[in-house]
Order: structure tokens, then sequence, then C-alpha cells
């Protein structure tokens, strides 16, 4: 048989998640190739792109439905085990598990209108026949970056705060600050001064410093660790400052930097992962594409 669409691998993958242990996306991999009696030709089978198979493709997206949904949760990385949720959807012995069954759970419309950027469920779920290939393709492109930042994102809370601090690192010198990796290295993590974490250059010449708070949290951030933080940076006649969390901020905080005169740049853990993403951290290249137009004036001037 033809590999399994994603849709159609969601109910086969939650009842294998039914029996309660922890499972890897391997684990899901080799019993649904079972399953759904895959030969190897089919497994083997690219996409366009040559850079994955087809099958680890449709499973994987399974898994990041499911999770979106409640049905999965991460127990710790990279295995996922059954929620109570799942459980209960397994009880009513659906027929499948589809885009439109999954429409019933609020983190899953959150997710995909999220993604799509749009108030209508049942419109994002579908492509519309007045859609150009061009705007197909581009919200291709984003429902694929919004996954990634949403799984690099908890792959970021899941690691230690010394790693957090080599990755903040890497983000910073990517983003031009700090001069070499070395110099940002011996910078960031080793304050502890007041509520900041470290200083690093504004540019490679050294004109300026930054200060920084960079916080793995879960909890919301509130206007009192940002007023502590405005503190420690008036305490160092500074005025530039940029606090970094896992999670996010709330209005009052947000409010705050903006009447006071320090410049505090706020990155909440959304913001991260995007800027991760733009700067390569955490992330590799899978494949590229290049759409391409007839150049007019090449043949402005033809006979």
């Amino acid at each position: 048989m033809p590999v399994p669409d994603f849709q159609t691998i969601m109910l086969p993958m939650l009842k294998i998640a039914g029996d309660g242990k922890e499972h890897t996306v391997h684990d899901f991999l080799e019993i649904l190739a079972k399953e759904f009696n895959l030969s190897q030709e089919e497994l083997n089978e690219f996409l366009p792109s040559g850079k994955q198979t087809r099958f680890f493709n449709r499973v994987g997206w399974a898994k990041t439905y499911l999770s979106k949904s409640g049905l999965l949760v991460m127990a710790r990385r990279p295995y996922y085990v059954i929620t109570e949720r799942g459980k209960d959807a397994l009880k009513k012995n659906p027929v499948v598990i589809d885009l439109k069954f999954l429409q019933q759970f609020p983190e899953y419309v959150q997710f995909r209108t999220t993604r799509r950027k749009s108030d209508n469920e049942e419109v994002t779920e579908s492509i519309s026949a007045e859609q150009t290939p061009e705007e197909i393709l581009d919200e291709a492109f984003e429902d694929i970056r919004g996954n990634l930042a949403s799984d690099l994102l908890e792959s970021v809370k899941s690691c230690s705060p010394k790693f957090f601090e080599q990755l903040v690192v890497e983000l910073l010198v990517n983003m031009g600050y700090g001069g070499s990796r070395r110099d940002a290295a011996r910078a960031v993590g080793q304050s502890g001064d007041g509520g900041i974490d470290g200083i690093i250059d504004e540019d490679r010449l050294g004109l300026d410093t930054i200060y920084i708070q960079a916080k793995r949290w879960e909890g919301t951030v509130g206007r009192p660790d940002i007023q502590k933080f405005a503190g420690a940076l008036m305490g160092k006649k500074a005025n530039k400052g940029i606090f970094i969390t896992t999670s996010n901020f709330t209005k009052d905080a947000v409010e705050y930097v903006s009447s006071i005169n320090s410049k505090i740049i706020l990155v909440d853990g959304n913001r991260l992962t995007e800027l991760m993403i733009d700067y390569n951290i955490g992330v590799t290249n899978i494949t590229s594409y290049n759409l391409k137009r007839i150049d007019s004036d090449y043949f402005g001037n033809g006979g």
C-alpha cells in the first residue's frame, strides 16, 4: 500500500501510545511501518527535497498535531506519552482522528489559528480555490516555521540553565554582539550582580555595553522583575539591557519598559525562537526552494 497520509496515521499512533508507556518517534515509526505493512521501497521513498523520507515526515506531523491537541505530551525529551485526554478520546472508539476531529480541542484551534493567522478554522484546514501557488507555498512555509518554533521552545525549556546561557551567547554573537564567541562567553553568565546575569558589548569595538538578564522560566515575568532589572542598570549607570525569558511578559511589564529612560528590550519565548530560526541557532537547513519568474528586461528588446 502507499505511504498513508498523516491524518490516517494519527489514530493508530494514539492507540500505540495507549499502552501508557513512553515512546519515541522512532518507536512509532517501527510499529506503524509494520501495521501499515509498508515495503522497504515505500519506507525509503523521499520527499522531492531528498532530505527526508515521506513516511518519517508524515509520522512527525501526526505526532505534532496529536501533541498540539493535548492527546500526547512530551514526558521527557524525546519521549512522548498519552494524556488523560488522549485516553478519553480512545474510549470513544473513533473511526478516525483527523483535523476535523481535533477541532473540538481549544489548544488545537489556537495552534492552527496562530499558525494561519485566521479566525475561521474551517478555512485554515482547506486550500482556497482562489489561492495562487505562491500563496499556498507561503502558507505552508509559515505552518512549518510555526511548528519548528513550537518544538524549539519545548527543547529550550528542557535544557539546563547552563546550556541556556550558552544558547544566549551563540544567539547574541550570531546577531553581531559581543565580538568573538570567546569574548561573549566570558561575559554572559559571570555577573549575577543585582539582577544582571551577564554583560556583552554592543558591537565588536566595545563602544557600548549591554546588560543581560536571561531566565529559563515557566512563569510569566511581571513588572517587579523588570523593575529590579532596571534598578540594576541604574546601579551600573547603564541605559541598555536585554531581558530574555522562555516564558512571556505581563502587560504591566511591557508598559513599564516603555515609560522609563533606560532602553530595555524584552524577548519572550516566541520571539526567542524566531530569532533562533533567523540566526540558525539549534536548527539546520533541510532544503531550500528558489522561486523564479520571467525576466522581462531580458526579453524586452527581443525581435
